[in-house]
């Protein structure tokens, strides 16, 4: 989707490989993880994302102990230092507005407008400015609520399936925050199509809640068709929890899980023969999936005497050599030295604020027409503040004299 006009800002790819959102403008007003990782999506895919930041501190995560969100969610970026509570900062941010496509936001409900700079203003002075705002709640009676990631998955449904019966446990990651990020760049990503044939823009709304409401979508209608409540996942036990007789994790001989997935009798009769479980595979009480299910007690410590027997590389390559489902369990720093990641570009190289090198996933899409890259590391905070304002055609005397009313900062190394 491109621009009006055929001007490009901050960092692009090479020619070779276009990026789809390349021309667009985005002015994130994120901090933590969820704005963030709505502008790294669209940052990723070509836009120019603009972080604007307050002078005093930025975004919280920089200074967040014993964190990596900041690295993770922020290359490909540029950080301008902002004031927006200031006259002079909400003029600075208007004239930034009247360039760009798309703002992304997770303040709290109702900040934007209390600031004067929601989206009924931003429209006045740009009309086919689209505004996402990625919040707790979606408008309703929770709407002007606050929330947060592991809330969310307490009050959607989310923990209570994960967890053992009267234990709730959320999820290992800050997946409702991504999720409601993701789902909001998919409204920004429709509006910029729906754009194209009206020249207007819209304002999008994604909410934390509502995601996890979505991802419980084959519970809930269970719910509702039966009218009790659905067991938890540990309830059920590994296998039964989706109707399959052998769908476990089993010990390895080095102290390590793999999961197993036996899903047809294809696998099944493949799974016996390779494992010389000739007795297994000729006893017609196991002959099918159902059958299976009923004799998990005497099958599954078979195949746990079977795979004890050896280490988790060695499970996992003779399934895979005979197409059988496979996971090892693997922690984080597994994910470092996995074949796969490492060698099909899914993994970024970035820079830590301490000058220090990591790596962060690369989005998980590959397109046949762009390659993703690190065009720009994480940013310092108001690195770009001087180039960002010198585009939007303020002199150097200006940008001294917002400097020094506080209106902007800039990046303190400097």
């Amino acid at each position: 989707m491109q621009r009006d006009s055929d001007s490009d800002h901050g960092p692009s790819p090479s020619v070779a490989s276009p990026l789809p959102l390349n021309g667009t403008r985005t002015l994130e007003l994120g901090h933590i993880v969820a704005g963030p990782a709505a502008g790294l999506l669209l940052a990723d895919l070509g836009s120019d994302v603009i972080k604007i930041e307050n002078p005093s501190g930025g975004d919280q995560a920089r200074h967040l102990k014993a964190a990596y969100s900041f690295p993770a969610f922020n290359r490909n970026k540029r950080s301008v230092a902002l004031d927006l509570k200031l006259p002079e900062g909400k003029v600075v941010f208007a004239k930034l507005v009247a360039t760009a496509d798309i703002v992304v936001d997770n303040y709290a409900p109702g900040v934007l407008d209390r600031l004067g700079i929601g989206y009924p203003w931003a429209s006045g002075l740009n009309p086919r400015i689209i505004y996402c705002a990625v919040k707790g709640f979606t408008p309703g009676p929770y709407g002007d609520r606050a929330c947060l990631d592991e809330l969310a998955q307490m009050m959607g449904g989310l923990a209570y399936m994960t967890g053992p019966l009267g234990r709730p446990l959320r999820a290992g990651a800050s997946i409702v925050d991504i999720g409601a990020a993701t789902y909001g760049v998919m409204g920004v990503l429709a509006a910029l199509h729906q754009r194209a044939q009206t020249g207007r823009g819209q304002q999008i709304q994604s909410g934390l809640f509502e995601t996890t409401v979505f991802w419980m979508s084959q519970h809930l209608t269970q719910a509702a068709a039966s009218g009790q409540d659905v067991l938890p996942m540990p309830e059920r036990g590994m296998g039964r929890r989706m109707g399959w007789g052998i769908y476990d994790l089993f010990d390895t001989s080095d102290q390590h899980q793999v999961f197993i997935g036996i899903t047809s009798d294809g696998h099944w009769q493949r799974f016996c023969r390779e494992f010389g479980l000739a007795d297994l595979l000729e006893d017609q009480q196991l002959a099918t999936n159902n059958l299976r299910v009923e004799h998990r007690d005497r099958v599954l410590p078979r195949i746990q005497t079977v795979v004890g027997q050896l280490t988790r590389a060695a499970v996992a390559k003779r399934l895979d050599a005979i197409g059988v489902p496979c996971a090892p369990v693997n922690t984080p720093r597994d994910l470092l030295a996995d074949e796969h990641l490492r060698s099909a570009g899914h993994l970024h190289q970035i820079e830590l604020p301490d000058g220090g090198r990591a790596l962060a996933p690369a989005l998980p899409l590959v397109s046949s027409e762009y390659t993703q890259s690190v065009r720009c590391q994480p940013p310092r905070l108001g690195q770009h503040t001087a180039a960002v304002l010198a585009e939007l055609g303020y002199a150097s005397r200006e940008i001294e004299q917002l400097v020094a009313s506080g209106a902007v900062g800039r990046d303190r190394t400097e």
